[in-house]
């Protein structure tokens, strides 16, 4: 029994761009990078591309702010893999490597006149609007927009992606921590912002109008995947049905007096079995299909309250 294979990110705003030429050449950096870090770019660049629209930019900032978003992580080509796909917890001095990525990634850019336009992406997306991010712990005022959407939506990848999610279930979860960056921390402020301190107290590490566009860009998504679950609910129910008259069928057969009858309702499951099926193996498949429609029909209920959860949180 096929399922219907749902991707967590719906790419049809971003392909609507049609990127031309010179800006596949960017794209066509990420090879050269590990698979996972490679699907975790084409994702920030997705959602920064349907933020950005939600947001209402221009297509041309739009198109400039997604390339910067595909190359943000493009210095991670130069951390060692025994950091980078560590599974465990990076020790203090594995992190500090791991922020290298940051620097480097700008420093190529910056070598590259076809990649030095989209050097924002690298250098700024882990800066916080409160001082409390690196490289250079810059605050608000020195923050471009684009840095501040990336910053976003790499937060919510790199935990979605943590976390392993198989649907938008407990995905307001994550929504929640992205609240929390939103509100003020003083915790540690970068030396080079405490004359600023009393102002930048007053932010989180995270954009909250950014956050908050963020909601609706997920909750495309999980309207996307109910969307799609329904079509696949459609099709389960059409085979119960099916199912359900094959059994009508073998009854009224089982009962059937004389052999005339008992043909004429075999031949009428015959018509309705379809490839590989059988008398023998239908009843399973109908328990098969019985259950995966029950299944996934509490992951439509949960779905459609998840939506609720969301649409409650405030930031």
């Amino acid at each position: 029994m096929a399922e219907p294979e749902i991707d967590f990110y719906d790419s049809t705003s971003l392909k609507s761009y049609n990127l031309d030429e010179r800006m596949r050449y960017q794209l066509n950096m990420l090879d050269t990078l590990d698979v996972f870090t490679r699907k975790h770019c084409e994702n920030v660049a997705n959602l920064t591309c349907r933020i950005c629209e939600y947001l209402h930019c221009n297509k041309g900032f739009v198109e400039y702010c997604t390339i910067c978003a595909y190359l943000h992580d493009i210095g991670k080509l130069f951390i060692p893999p025994s950091i980078l796909q560590k599974p465990s917890r990076l020790t203090d001095e594995e992190y500090e490597i791991m922020k290298t990525h940051t620097t480097i990634g700008y420093q190529m850019c910056m070598k590259d006149p076809k990649l030095r336009p989209y050097a924002a992406g690298p250098i700024y997306h882990h800066e916080a609007l409160n001082g409390t991010g690196y490289p250079k712990g810059l605050t608000k005022k020195d923050i471009p927009y684009e840095g501040q959407i990336i910053r976003v939506a790499d937060e919510y990848d790199a935990i979605v992606s943590k976390r392993q999610y198989k649907s938008h279930i407990g995905i307001s979860d994550t929504l929640k921590i992205l609240i929390e960056n939103t509100k003020p921390t003083t915790d540690n402020i970068h030396s080079d912002a405490l004359q600023e301190i009393s102002e930048n107290a007053k932010m989180g590490k995270d954009n909250p109008i950014i956050v908050k566009t963020l909601f609706k860009v997920v909750i495309d998504d999980i309207e996307y995947e109910i969307y799609c679950t329904q079509t696949y609910l459609e099709h389960l129910q059409e085979e119960i049905k099916r199912f359900k008259e094959i059994e009508k069928y073998r009854e009224k057969m089982e009962k059937a007096k004389d052999e005339k009858t008992k043909n004429y309702y075999l031949e009428g499951i015959k018509i309705l079995l379809k490839s590989n099926e059988t008398l023998d193996n239908y009843q399973s498949l109908y328990k098969e299909y019985t259950e995966a429609y029950e299944k996934r029909k509490a992951i439509v209920d949960n779905l459609y309250h998840e939506i609720k959860i969301i649409k409650k949180l405030k930031v």
